[in-house]
């Protein structure tokens, strides 16, 4: 039998992989945190499906999504990187990567972790949509606004609303899966 799936997944072995096992699911591991971060304001402007194709390319060049490391970057790495065709080679996105990395840790320092800080925009919950159709979905809610208000007030960059609403999708603080799809009742909170 074969699994209904979002829509938006289509028939792409690498996108049907992510969505069934990674999208949507609750993350609050910092170092997987912040990789979504960096990869959802990469993909400003481009395909979610572009940057899973280079995922792989930016955990190498990006030292794993060590923030502790990204933090240091030399203008010689910044140059390396701007080389890289593994990655989406855009000064103003690599730039915010490291921008970000300092700002993490920030964030870190101050609430012991950055996902304590970042699920405070849920009060530490899944929000549970019930959506029937892709349509439904939003770009941003409010819960977006004010993460990307208080996100770029802390000195982080690529963090508008949308890309902080596609990053609360990613790392499961809402359902978005459609109530077709196999892993919207599997991700739904008893």
């Amino acid at each position: 039998m074969t699994k209904i799936r979002c829509k938006w997944a289509g028939n792409d072995p690498l996108y049907c992989e992510y969505h069934d096992k990674e999208w949507g699911k609750a993350i609050r591991d910092d170092r997987l945190l912040f990789e979504f971060l960096i990869l959802e304001g990469a993909q400003a402007g481009l395909s979610w499906i572009t940057i899973l194709r280079k995922r792989e390319n930016y955990r190498k060049a990006f030292d794993h999504f060590d923030p502790n490391v990204i933090v240091n970057y030399s203008s010689e790495k910044i140059s390396k990187l701007l080389q890289n065709e593994g990655i989406i080679r855009n000064k103003l996105k690599i730039n915010s990567a490291i921008k970000n990395a300092e700002a993490f840790l920030k964030v870190q320092e101050e609430f012991g972790s950055f996902g304590k800080y970042i699920w405070s925009f849920t009060h530490g919950e899944t929000i549970q949509n019930n959506w029937k159709d892709l349509s439904e979905v939003p770009a941003t809610t409010p819960e977006s606004e004010a993460m990307s208000k208080d996100l770029k007030k802390r000195g982080f960059k690529f963090v508008g609303p949308t890309i902080c609403y596609a990053f609360m999708q990613a790392i499961g603080m809402v359902n978005d899966h459609t109530t077709d799809c196999f892993r919207h009742a599997e991700l739904k909170i008893k």
